[in-house]
């Protein structure tokens, strides 16, 4: 896998699967294709009252594309309860080159000066592959996700690859579905002239929440 090219790469998201490593140190890359898969459907994203009174009181500002090899690299590093990562160095590099070639996003949240959280994905068509996000500050990656989630909506995205369902997704809507059915909802996004900068770089909270409240 390490010697795949970008476009070889981008072949593999567009049938459904994505690489992974098994450790931040190991090399190899191995390409997944689960049984299950977790997706976050953009026309029913829940925000609760509590974390949309924290997007609207803007305490984090949200950047987009600005420190894109910061936050993967945040992503890949350990964290308590988690000290490995699928997240290796030629994952690492793909990533660069997806995001040379416009096609890799990063949403971070800033506060004071600092990056306290943010997230990272993969735009082809009107699906995006969300690969992965950190947090440092309580609700900092929630918010991002949150800001995905209205730029996505406003730009015509109709599918958000969560890759797989966790306790902290479900409680933004995220279901889990079957191998056939991703992809009969993945093939026709692809062909969706989507538009990831529909909105501006920065957007406020309160016209995240409405770009949301459009999609329900």
């Amino acid at each position: 896998m390490d010697r795949f090219s970008v476009e070889e790469l981008i072949a593999c998201y567009r049938r459904g699967v994505f690489p992974m490593a098994d450790a931040r140190h190991d090399r190899r890359v191995f390409l997944v294709d689960p049984a299950r898969r977790g997706v976050l459907p953009l026309d029913r994203f829940h925000v609760s009252r509590r974390l949309a009174r924290t997007i609207r009181s803007d305490r984090f500002q949200v950047r987009i594309d600005t420190a894109f090899e910061t936050v993967v690299e945040a992503c890949a590093a350990p964290r308590e309860g988690r000290m490995e990562t699928w997240i290796n160095e030629p994952i690492q590099r793909f990533c660069g080159e997806l995001f040379d070639l416009g096609l890799a996003h990063s949403v971070e949240a800033w506060r004071d000066g600092a990056m306290v959280g943010g997230l990272y994905g993969i735009a082809l068509g009107g699906a995006f592959f969300g690969e992965s996000m950190f947090s440092t500050e309580r609700d900092a990656s929630k918010v991002a996700l949150a800001h995905l989630a209205a730029r996505l909506r406003a730009g015509g995205f109709v599918l958000l690859d969560a890759q797989f369902l966790t306790e902290h997704l479900t409680q933004f809507g995220a279901e889990e579905i079957s191998r056939a059915e991703y992809a009969r909802r993945l093939v026709p996004a692809l062909t969706v002239a989507a538009d990831f900068g529909a909105l501006p770089a920065q957007v406020l909270g309160a016209a995240a929440l409405q770009a949301i409240s459009h999609a329900s």
